[in-house]
């Protein structure tokens, strides 16, 4: 695992983004902010934020987005590879967010997910996250998302 900074093969990130994403097409509603990301955003994302990436033969099968916020560790656009899952990468970056949350000495990790998903919440809380709360997309008058969070527990002297 890697944190990646321009020089990027950003094309191939946004390629593993869109294939990973592609089945939430017609389940979720509004769709994906996905759809509003290019390679150029991602490039600009390694920038801002913490972009980290899982390769294989040097292509990226699993990445993430991290940002920090004053008093959490947001985690998105949380991806692997269709073809590599089960091998427990997704875990393996949260165990990453959570080691940057407890060395940026913020005292959680929070995530959003769709409402429909409820593969995705199942696999959150295996995580260790916990739901606590929802909100609902500019135009929606119901929840559209679950946000989710898992504490951060401080280092051990």
């Amino acid at each position: 695992m890697k944190r990646v900074r321009p020089p990027y093969d950003f094309d191939a990130l946004h390629a593993l983004l869109l294939k990973s994403f592609a089945y939430m097409e017609g389940r979720i509603e509004p769709p994906s902010s996905l759809h509003r990301m290019t390679a150029a955003t991602l490039e600009q994302d390694a920038r801002d934020k913490e972009l980290w990436v899982i390769e294989d033969k040097g292509r990226p099968i699993a990445c993430m987005i991290l940002t920090a916020q004053p008093d959490t560790l947001y985690l998105g656009k949380l991806a692997v590879d269709a073809d590599h899952r089960g091998q427990g990468l997704a875990r393996q970056l949260a165990e990453q967010a959570q080691t940057r949350a407890r060395q940026l000495d913020l005292p959680s990790i929070t995530l959003q997910t769709r409402v429909e998903l409820t593969e995705n919440h199942a696999a959150f809380e295996k995580m260790g996250f916990v739901q606590t709360g929802s909100t609902a997309h500019e135009g929606f008058d119901r929840p559209t998302s679950l946000t989710f969070v898992k504490p951060v527990p401080p280092n051990p002297l």
